[in-house]
């Protein structure tokens, strides 16, 4: 079995895919954390544990202000996020 993160070369993947569902218009975390899995040109774990961890770089990228937020990112479908 593999590693349940990916190397940190798959993390700029990760991030790539999340950039690209990501719109001007606030969509709601939920919504960009399952067509980043859905769109996966990277690897991850399948189910919960993988939505997690790109939930986690939704929040890397928050935080680094390249997507904008409403509401506790941790909360996915109570939260949004945009491109800046």
């Amino acid at each position: 079995m593999s590693s349940m993160k990916p190397a940190t070369r798959d993390w700029a993947a990760v991030d790539e895919a999340i950039l690209r569902v990501a719109l001007p218009r606030w969509q709601k975390v939920a919504t960009i954390i399952a067509k980043t899995s859905d769109a996966r040109s990277f690897t991850l774990p399948e189910g919960e544990k993988g939505y997690e961890q790109i939930a986690s770089r939704v929040e890397g990228l928050i935080q680094a202000g390249r997507l904008e937020v409403q509401g506790n990112p941790k909360l996915w479908r109570n939260s949004e996020v945009r491109l800046p």
